[in-house]
């Protein structure tokens, strides 16, 4: 068990609402709850430690003239391999215009024609132009700036930044709070914070891989948490890599917009040919797996490879795509003239804390939205920029679902909403998280084989039982669950791909739901069949 056991120091009062997460999610449901007094629980200055800032897509959105709801239904259900929850993904798709208009609201400048009108891109496995961006490639970015001015400005929100939240308090059915550490997770005190609805919006998975594209708070500890307090997990094999990591050697890896591909740039080997074309009719533009693969077999064999630009975008790259550009002229590479070179990268887990369609988990008490869910829209492999649009239509609902449920508080505005920790320590990995990161790269990644997870299993129980720090056993849970569902899950589909059942399976089409319980009733067998 974990070595933090004592009491810790209690909040002064009991929260009506509060969130887990600085990230679009988290904003957004704070933002949607407004009036009501929540109270944000961030472990960076919030945007700064979030995936969804880091977002260089956009949103999709079925909003142009050609385009139907219908159209991007069928295109989510297309991606997922065929266990996309047809009815949540269309409710999700069917509320996109709205929540467009609520963050124009909010003030995102999302691009425009001369006319006035939403300006459209393509992106893979997209039929239509769908997607609604910010200067090419800085929609992230510009979201998360517009929705931190608002909530700095919402005097009902009250935003304590610096406080990494390490355990969900359960009291019989109903989580009841949480327990935070201050000063960046660093402090040797711990804060319990009582709270009448528990948010959790905490990210994703992806710093528990060795190439990520994620920020380093995306360690899937909110997954952790909720595992641990006995939420229901579904999904927990599907990651999905980005195909175009630029491959430069930093952590995390920066990212080559899917939106290059959708303009026309073509991956090459060293050799200058297109292998894609190979692989799949889509080339370029076939569902991200499929292309992970790709990049990945012609990087493994020696060949490399990159993403050519030079003819689709050329001399407009500093003004079209700002963020790549700047991330390639700083390695040395002018991705005008020279190609740019990629690698896999886990970009986004399908997977996570299975919730219904207004955002509740199996534990009354919480809710949760954005990356560390798994809603069912996704399936096996998300369709492009679909997490975004994923993150404020669930947290639009949870706000109106507490509404609901719970009496209005007699509290009210907090008045300084600022949080007491601005400046944060930046940690870096202990060498029990290094060697996670490295065995779930091994053995959980692109390709992934009977052999290769048991043996994660194993090792990922050794670290368990070697590691009491109460932060790692909630990174070291998800990746328990994550290689248990990819061991037990004898097929290939979607961003799951086992090499020893390359073919999707009629008997698994359907989604994984796992307990804690059952991810260590599969480590106790593995653990015996070793030792006999």
């Amino acid at each position: 068990m974990p070595s933090e056991s004592f009491r810790p120091q209690s909040w002064n009062a009991i929260d009506d609402i509060v969130i887990v997460g600085g990230g679009l999610a988290g904003l957004f449901c704070a933002l949607k709850l407004s009036p009501r007094p929540v109270t944000i629980l961030a472990a960076a200055p919030i945007g700064q430690g979030a995936s969804s800032a880091w977002a260089q897509g956009g949103i999709a959105a079925a909003m142009s003239p050609g385009d139907t709801f219908d159209k991007h239904v069928a295109d989510t259900l297309e991606a997922g391999a065929g266990i996309v929850d047809e009815k949540m993904a269309r409710s999700m798709v069917a509320e996109g215009p709205a929540r467009i208009a609520d963050l124009l609201e909010y003030g995102v400048p999302f691009d425009r024609d001369l006319e006035g009108k939403l300006l459209l891109s393509r992106e893979a496995a997209h039929s239509e132009r769908r997607i609604v961006r910010v200067r090419g490639d800085m929609a992230g970015k510009a979201i998360m700036e517009a929705l931190i001015a608002a909530v700095r400005n919402t005097p009902s929100i009250r935003v304590l930044e610096g406080y990494v939240v390490e355990e969900l308090v359960r009291e019989g059915r109903f989580v009841t709070g949480v327990v935070a550490r201050p000063d960046a997770g660093q402090s040797k005190r711990r804060v319990h914070f009582p709270a009448r609805a528990v948010v959790l919006c905490s990210g994703g998975v992806g710093h528990l891989y060795a190439v990520t594209t994620n920020p380093w708070e995306a360690c899937g500890q909110g997954m952790g948490m909720a595992a641990r307090a006995g939420a229901i997990i579904a999904d927990p094999e599907f990651v999905q890599f980005h195909p175009t990591a630029i491959d430069i050697g930093r952590d995390p890896a920066p990212l080559a917009t899917e939106a290059l591909r959708g303009d026309g740039a073509h991956l090459v080997n060293a050799a200058g040919h297109r292998f894609m074309l190979d692989i799949h009719p889509d080339g370029e533009l076939a569902p991200r797996d499929i292309v992970s693969r790709g990049v990945f077999a012609e990087v493994q064999a020696g060949r490399g490879a990159f993403l050519d630009c030079t003819k689709a975008v050329g001399r407009h790259f500093p003004e079209m795509f700002p963020t790549v550009y700047a991330s390639c002229m700083a390695a040395g590479i002018d991705p005008a003239t020279q190609p740019i070179p990629v690698v896999p990268a886990v970009h986004y887990h399908m997977g996570g804390v299975l919730t219904d369609a207004e955002g509740r988990t199996s534990i009354d008490g919480l809710w949760a939205a954005g990356e560390v869910t798994s809603t069912g829209v996704h399936g096996a492999n998300r369709l492009a920029s679909n997490s975004l649009l994923e993150a404020v239509v669930f947290a639009g609902r949870i706000a109106e679902n507490i509404k609901g449920m719970l009496p209005e508080p007699k509290t009210g505005d907090w008045g300084q909403n600022a949080g007491e920790s601005d400046d944060l320590v930046t940690v870096e990995d202990s060498p029990a998280l290094t060697r996670l990161r490295r065995l779930m790269s091994a053995h959980a990644g692109v390709i992934r084989t009977r052999e290769g997870l048991g043996e994660a299993i194993r090792m990922i129980a050794t670290l368990e039982r070697e590691n009491t720090r109460m932060r790692f056993h909630n990174i070291v849970t998800t990746a328990k669950l994550i290689t248990a569902g990819a061991y037990l899950r004898e097929e290939s589909r979607g961003g799951h791909f086992r090499s020893d059942f390359p073919e999707q399976r009629k008997a698994w089409q359907r989604r994984t739901y796992m307990t804690l319980e059952d991810a260590d009733r599969l480590v106790a067998e593995l653990s015996e069949t070793k030792a006999a």
